[in-house]
């Protein structure tokens, strides 16, 4: 057996194991900060940002908070084989190999797009993680996984390298119906696509019939949930992964995890009961991660899962923080509101809004977008509500509904809910 799948298993067992020798919160807390206390000791000196620690003992919280814009701007210091900004970027567009070790990018939704590397070790334990989170059971029959993305890795190809596993990648920058001969002639019995993706083929006559389905890379509705899970009559999970690696994968009983096994997660408060975390991947010691604050808005759940599993659930992923909406009320005053109690109004006002574009597009100035089978008296109810709640936050926008079809994106992420105006 040769180290890369070696590492890969023994990746897996470890996961696989993990609920069973860590029952509880308190459990975990303990082991990770013997894992945290590793990594700050052997890892995190051997990157330049983070080489003035490397005499001393220290806690996580003597970190300062690491933000995007950190890392992109100089990214040489944040890994261990000093790779530059330059080379990472001309790596990606050609090989995306730099000797030995992995680069690979984000999309770039909000216009910044983000570079990691990772060593081959790395690589084959991140297939052994996800295997064990997504696909416990991969050993017993063989499976065709097809990955529909708008960037492709050779962190999927990994899995070519395990025998029951057949993997295949579709780049969905291209329209679906160039694509969807070659993908039902492929025949996959596992779907990981956007939820945008998903829905498509749902609006459309298709071949697929793949035993398991994952929503991965945009938030997934409860209305798109359960559109894909009757159209295809296979559960739909959910991936939580970003180029800060993987967040999170919901369980059999659909509670998403976060990867607490893999990394530690601080969260800071955002409005009413929703936080943004802050990673520490102690897990990872060629790109050095530590207190990294991500752009996203969650909702956790405290409840205990019927899994048993003691990692954190986040019952929602509200979305970004940049598209927390920013208007000006009384006074001049800035009002934010954050999309989920937007997203909710809309959808709350009819079952048959499946479907919908909100913008804001001036300090005063919003665009919803709703189907053109929505009839105008549901449109107008719609404005209604909406105005009633912006109403009681102390703002009153010019709410503009346009009567076009809402049109399918295939090119960019989908934001439901998304800000396009910013002060």
């Amino acid at each position: 057996m040769n180290l890369a799948i070696f590492s890969a298993l023994s990746s897996y067992l470890r996961v696989r194991c993990f609920s069973h020798k860590i029952r509880n919160r308190a459990s975990l807390a303990a082991w990770q900060k013997k894992q945290l206390a590793n990594w700050l000791k052997n890892d995190l000196p051997k990157v330049k940002a983070f080489s003035e620690y490397g005499d001393q003992t220290i806690e996580l919280s003597d970190l300062p908070i690491m933000e995007k814009s950190d890392l992109m701007t100089d990214f040489a210091r944040y890994n261990n084989q000093n790779v530059t900004n330059e080379q990472g970027w001309a790596a990606f567009e050609t090989s995306k190999q730099i000797g030995d070790f992995i680069v690979g990018a984000s999309t770039g939704t909000s216009g910044n797009r983000g570079l990691f590397v990772i060593s081959q070790i790395e690589r084959f334990k991140w297939l052994g993680t996800i295997l064990a989170k997504a696909i416990p059971t991969f050993w017993r029959q063989k499976n065709r996984i097809a990955v529909l993305l708008p960037i492709d890795t050779p962190l999927y190809d990994s899995a070519n390298h395990v025998r029951l596993l057949e993997i295949k990648f579709f780049d969905i920058n291209f329209p679906l119906e160039e694509i969807s001969a070659e993908l039902e002639a492929f025949n996959p019995t596992i779907l990981i696509a956007p939820p945008r993706i998903l829905r498509r083929f749902c609006e459309t006559p298709t071949k697929l019939l793949p035993r398991l389905l994952f929503s991965a890379a945009e938030k997934l509705e409860e209305f798109d949930r359960e559109i894909i899970e009757h159209k295809f009559g296979a559960p739909l999970r959910e991936i939580y992964m970003a180029t800060e690696g993987l967040l999170g994968v919901s369980c059999s009983h659909n509670k998403l995890h976060l990867c607490e096994d893999c990394m530690h997660f601080e969260f800071m408060q955002v409005g009413e009961n929703l936080v943004s975390p802050v990673i520490s991947d102690f897990s990872r010691k060629t790109q050095i991660m530590a207190r990294y604050r991500l752009n996203d808005l969650l909702r956790l759940d405290s409840d205990p899962c019927p899994c048993g599993s003691p990692l954190m659930v986040v019952s929602e992923i509200i979305g970004r923080q940049d598209d927390v909406f920013s208007l000006i009320g009384q006074n001049d005053k800035h009002v934010e509101i954050t999309p989920d109690i937007l997203r909710n109004v809309i959808v709350d006002t009819d079952r048959d809004i499946s479907d919908f574009r909100l913008l804001q597009t001036g300090p005063l100035n919003l665009e919803l977008q709703l189907p053109d089978y929505c009839s105008f008296e549901v449109k107008q109810l719609v404005r209604e509500r909406l105005n009633q709640l912006l109403g009681k936050h102390g703002v009153s926008p010019d709410v503009k509904i346009t009567h076009t079809p809402v049109e399918p994106q295939t090119a960019r992420k989908l934001r439901r809910v998304e800000r396009c105006w910013f002060p």
